[in-house]
């Protein structure tokens, strides 16, 4: 068996950042003499610890589990040789450099050791939260649906520790210059940085341009593509939730008929109690998609993020290329033909669904065919009293012989 492993520098290293991380369990490879970075694996739990060294056995590898809470307890339990371990056991007549009373070069050298350590910690600490803290905002960032592009330029300005810096996006959506600037804060108590808001900006085809500015809680809030559909002046339905912390569903559109006191767009809120049914609107229409449960579920999330998206409505054999988007403040979808022309209500009927268009054909058709039985009703009973018993019940007309009215 090795007794003797002298051990990689990279492996120290690792310790030092396993603890940082709260790993205090490393398993390593005591098969081999010189062990280096590939041959340690550090866990939380001696349990995660033992399975992995269990299912690790070969004939060249076999893996030990050692406890530690710093780097002198790895040396201590994997010698880089026995001269090293008589010295970390501080033995009185081996170090010359030992005495029981102490003295200043061995004081001076471990408060130096201890210092080192501390920086080492600190520093070590430091780089784990600011990478954690890039990647959350990279994260962030793309989730909100800005890509991955300023990655570079947001790394950069982490680096230099500025109290806040911009990133600048810029994208063209169906045609119109959509922009949006992003703002970084650094917190007031730590190093942590925060993706607070956005100023989105978006250029109509008319040439005017709607700027808001979206607030983020807790690195969620109206998306990029969300942002273009409400400053177009469609709705969205977002999960929100109130001063209080207690979450609700809610359509969401920008009023651009009144500002705020931060020259933002007032925003109109439709609850859930105001009674707009997105499902009962769409299938008003005969809408193909909405026999495949699939493509269904596509529809009203699409509608849901505010899009205007694209339906095929079936009608009398024909098959009609059409779009729509959500309108909750009227409870029903707007309809756009082929050529983005809204339809106008007279003409909606064509693509409504058999049982809406013809719900008051049906009502008609329903009332003549009452009518119609209604009308067979006495003709039948006539006809029941007549075969009674083979022979008629009803008086029989009299027959005049005489000329002129006959009188019953």
């Amino acid at each position: 068996m090795i007794t003797e492993h002298p051990i990689a520098d990279k492996v120290l290293d690792l310790v030092n950042i396993a603890l940082s991380k709260g790993e205090k369990y490393m398993a390593y490879n005591n098969s081999l003499y010189f062990i280096d970075e590939r041959d340690v694996h550090f866990f939380k739990t001696r349990d995660e610890a033992v399975e992995f060294a269990v299912n690790n056995i070969s004939d060249r590898d076999r893996f030990a589990v050692l406890h530690f809470n710093s780097v002198k307890d790895i040396l201590n339990q994997i010698p880089y040789g026995d001269q090293l371990q008589r010295q970390l056991n501080i033995d009185p007549d081996e170090n010359g450099l030992y005495n029981k009373d102490g003295n200043d070069f061995t004081d001076a050298l471990i408060d130096h050791l201890e210092s080192q350590q501390l920086l080492f910690n600190k520093q070590l600490k430091t780089d784990v939260m600011n990478n954690e803290n890039l990647q959350y905002l990279k994260d962030n960032i793309k989730y909100m649906g800005f890509g991955e592009n300023m990655y570079r330029e947001l790394e950069r300005n982490l680096g230099e520790g500025k109290a806040e810096f911009q990133l600048r996006f810029a994208a063209e959506i169906n045609k119109k210059p959509f922009e949006a600037t992003l703002n970084f804060r650094k917190s007031d108590s730590t190093d942590m940085y925060f993706f607070n808001n956005y100023n989105a900006s978006l250029e109509k085809s008319n040439g005017e341009k709607n700027e808001q500015t979206f607030y983020l809680n807790k690195g969620k809030g109206v998306t990029a593509k969300e942002a273009y559909n409400l400053l177009d002046g469609r709705a969205v339905h977002k999960d929100l939730t109130t001063k209080e912390g207690q979450p609700y569903k809610a359509w969401i559109q920008l009023d651009f008929e009144n500002k705020d006191k931060n020259n933002n767009f007032e925003v109109k809120q439709f609850h859930e109690k105001y009674g707009y049914d997105l499902k009962a609107a769409v299938e008003k229409f005969a809408v193909a998609e909405l026999n495949d449960p699939d493509k269904a579920k596509a529809l009203m999330q699409s509608l849901e993020k505010g899009n205007v998206q694209s339906v095929t409505i079936e009608k009398d054999g024909s098959s009609h290329k059409m779009f729509m988007e959500a309108d909750p403040q009227y409870k029903k979808v707007t309809m756009y033909d082929s050529n983005m022309k809204m339809v106008a209500k007279e003409s909606l009927e064509q693509y409504k669904s058999g049982i809406d268009k013809g719900s008051k054909e049906v009502k008609a058709g329903q009332e003549n065919d009452k009518k119609k039985e209604l009308k067979q009703e006495p003709k039948a009973e006539k006809e029941k009293l007549e075969k009674k018993n083979g022979q008629s019940l009803l008086p029989k007309k009299r027959e005049s012989k005489g000329k002129g009215l006959g009188v019953s």
